[in-house]
C-alpha cells in the first residue's frame, strides 16, 4: 500500500507538467515576425470555459524606450502604457490545441485584428496569427514559452 501511495505522489507532478504543456497558459516571449527578435513577454490566461486572453507583462525591445505607450491606439487604450495592457482576448477553443475567433492588438500600429492561436507539438511554441477578414490576409508570429 505504501509503495502505491509513493508511486501516486511521484506521478502527480509529472501529470501536472503534461497538462501545463497542453495548455497555452503561462508566459510567452513574443518574436517579431519581421525582425526575428524578441519583443515582449505576454502572460496568457485560460479561463474555465477554455477561452484565452493575454496581457503584456514585460517589454523587451521598443523604439519608444523601456516604458512605451500605445500612442497609435484609439479609445481607452490611447496613450496608455503597453506593459499591463491586454492585447489578446476572446480566443475560443477550436479543435485540438487550437483557439480562434479572438482578437489581437498590435500596439505599434494601434490596430486590432482577428486572431487564431495553435499550440505546437511539445507545448513550447505557440503560433499566433492576426488577420483581416480571412486568414490568408494576415501575419503569423511564433511565441516561445518562458
Amino acid at each position: 500500500m505504501r509503495s502505491m501511495l509513493t508511486a501516486l505522489l511521484l506521478a502527480l507532478p509529472l501529470s501536472s507538467l503534461a497538462f501545463a504543456a497542453e495548455s497555452p497558459a503561462g508566459r510567452w516571449q513574443t518574436i517579431d515576425d519581421e525582425t526575428g527578435k524578441p519583443k515582449s513577454i505576454v502572460e496568457i490566461q485560460q479561463a474555465a470555459d477554455g477561452t484565452l486572453s493575454g496581457k503584456v507583462s514585460e517589454i523587451l525591445k521598443s523604439e519608444q524606450g523601456s516604458n512605451p505607450v500605445c500612442s497609435a491606439c484609439d479609445g481607452e487604450r490611447k496613450d496608455q502604457p503597453i506593459t499591463g495592457m491586454t492585447i489578446l482576448w476572446d480566443l475560443k477553443p477550436d479543435g485540438e490545441q487550437t483557439w480562434s475567433e479572438g482578437s489581437i492588438l498590435d500596439p505599434a500600429k494601434g490596430k486590432t485584428y482577428r486572431a487564431k492561436a495553435k499550440l505546437l507539438k511539445g507545448g513550447d511554441k505557440l503560433e499566433v496569427r492576426g488577420y483581416v477578414g480571412i486568414e490568408a490576409l494576415g501575419r503569423t508570429q511564433t511565441w516561445v514559452r518562458q
